[in-house]
C-alpha cells in the first residue's frame, strides 16, 4: 500500500514544516509493516512537497496510525496535506533488481 500526501506550506512556514516532518517520517518509518517513508520537494515548484510511505498491507498502514506518538505527531501533519486528490493507493506493479512484480488488486472492478 502506498500513502502519497502532497503539501504546500507557506514559505515562512517551511522550516517548521520540515522540523515536524522529520519527526513524523521517523515515527512512521519505525512502525511494523512500514517499508519506508520519503519526503521530497518539487524541483520545478519548490513550495510543493510530497510524502510517500510504503506499507506491506492496508492493515499495516491502519495499525501504523494507532500508536499515541503517531497520533500526536504524524496524524496532524498528514491532516495538512492537500485534499484535492487521493492519498491511499494500492500497489499494481513493483520493480526491483529481481524484476517486476504485479500485485493483484484489492478493489473490485466497478
Amino acid at each position: 500500500m502506498l500513502l502519497v500526501c502532497r503539501f504546500a506550506p507557506a514559505a515562512a512556514e517551511t522550516p517548521a514544516f520540515l522540523e515536524r516532518a522529520r519527526r513524523a517520517v521517523a515515527l512512521l518509518a519505525a512502525q511494523p509493516g512500514c517499508e519506508g517513508v520519503e519526503l521530497g520537494r518539487a524541483i520545478e515548484e519548490p513550495g510543493s512537497w510530497v510524502l510517500v510511505a510504503r506499507f506491506a498491507t492496508v492493515t499495516a498502514y491502519r495499525r501504523a496510525l494507532q500508536p499515541f506518538d503517531v497520533r500526536e505527531h504524524v496524524v496532524p501533519l498528514l491532516s495538512e496535506a492537500r485534499t484535492d486528490e487521493p492519498a491511499a493507493h494500492e500497489r499494481a506493479l513493483v520493480a526491483g533488481p529481481g524484476g517486476v512484480t504485479e500485485h493483484p488488486s484489492l478493489l473490485t472492478d466497478r
